[in-house]
């Protein structure tokens, strides 16, 4: 267990965590201060090596994690002019994400915190994804707070009463908002660019959509009809089979430029329909529930799309409140946001011991009910 003193409030400004992700196919490390400075990041992309599979090989992922985190480790303490020796604490994705990856991610964060004797903190994946919005901005985005998740993986809203307690409202019935951008994206034949900034071919869909016409092809809002159009879920499978038949069915085509916009332009308009829908209801839950939320925050991949923004800023302002977003770079999946979600465990004492292993499905829920058989009021610098 770390032997624990109180830090003053100084202290706590000058902590150093050392964020490690693996998750999925990015292999990133960041440093961050406790009062929200990004000293230092690095984040290795597998574009190239699983685009020739349409989708992300979870073996090939962890091999190529298990070759580029020592450098990545190693350029993110450099960028940084430091040493593991200035490091304070180390936090890195315990999950959820796929078992491999989120191994390797785990062992490496497990040695250097015994070898050096260092607080380990185990982090939530979405977790961090919530968090991201406060570093450095604790005082604008304060708790409670209704958060709107959106990447290749999660679709949900929650309400945020604090570190490591949340309350899911609505969540994803099948497909993620990400993957259906992702399989609607090849449908149309879209390229993944080796160069792309992380967030898989979702970018590339937003950007052709902007030459389109989405009332060319009228696609459904899903769940806008029934008796689930008062549901907070999401369902976005629907969709994204409607235009696969109109792919088969020669209602487009994949090859004819202005075809791929319009229907990526459609798709994209009845997808942010259905968030902007889901999200509102997630207001009217949160009052009933008697949560006076402070702020919207939205994160996630898909949060960085332009007319998701948009579309969650009306939703805010007709509820009386700011709609707040990390930088757009900041979205998709990066180590910074494991750093910071590592600075906010850590003031709170949340410490893992260096016994732990990864949890490859691991609802927020049920955050609050994990043990912390290490937790402490503070942590010895």
């Amino acid at each position: 267990m770390i032997i624990a003193r109180r830090l003053s409030t100084k202290a706590c400004r000058l902590v150093r965590v050392l964020g490690i992700e693996t998750s999925c196919d990015d292999t990133a490390a960041a440093v961050v201060t406790g009062d929200g400075l990004l000293v230092s990041e690095t984040n290795r992309h597998q574009h190239s090596v699983h685009a020739a599979y349409g989708g992300i090989v979870p073996g090939l992922a962890a091999v190529h994690h298990q070759a580029n985190l020592p450098l990545v480790l190693r350029e993110t303490l450099q960028r940084a002019s430091l040493s593991i020796g200035d490091i304070d604490a180390v936090a890195v994705t315990r999950g959820p994400g796929m078992a491999a990856s989120l191994g390797v991610g785990v062992a490496a964060a497990k040695a250097l915190a015994a070898v050096h004797g260092l607080p380990l903190i185990g982090v939530h994946h979405m977790e961090a994804h919530a968090l991201m919005a406060r570093m450095g901005r604790e005082d604008v985005v304060q708790f409670p707070f209704l958060c709107v998740l959106v990447s290749g993986g999660h679709t949900m809203t929650l309400v945020a009463h604090d570190v490591n307690s949340y309350t899911t409202i609505g969540s994803t019935r099948d497909d993620s908002v990400g993957e259906a951008f992702d399989k609607v994206a090849r449908d149309l034949g879209l390229p993944w660019p080796d160069t792309q900034d992380g967030g898989g071919l979702g970018p590339a869909l937003e950007q052709i959509a902007l030459r389109g016409d989405a009332l060319r092809f009228p696609l459904p809002v899903p769940m806008d009809k029934s008796t689930s159009a008062l549901s907070p879920d999401f369902s976005f499978s629907g969709l994204k089979t409607h235009v696969r038949r109109m792919r088969e069915a020669g209602a487009f085509d994949p090859l004819v430029a202005q075809d791929q916009a319009d229907v990526a332009a459609a798709f994209q308009r009845a997808a942010v329909a259905h968030l902007r829908k889901k999200t509102a209801l997630a207001c009217r839950h949160a009052r009933a529930m008697g949560v006076n939320i402070t702020c919207l925050v939205a994160s996630g991949g898909v949060a960085s799309n332009a007319a998701v923004r948009e579309a969650l800023a009306d939703v805010a302002a007709k509820e009386g409140v700011p709609l707040e977003c990390p930088p757009p770079r900041l979205c998709t999946d990066n180590g910074v946001m494991i750093a910071w979600a590592g600075v906010e465990r850590l003031r709170r004492g949340l410490l893992d011991p260096y016994t732990f292993d990864f949890i490859q499905r691991w609802p927020l829920d049920t955050l609050k009910e994990m043990p912390y058989p290490a937790r402490v009021s503070s942590f010895d610098l």
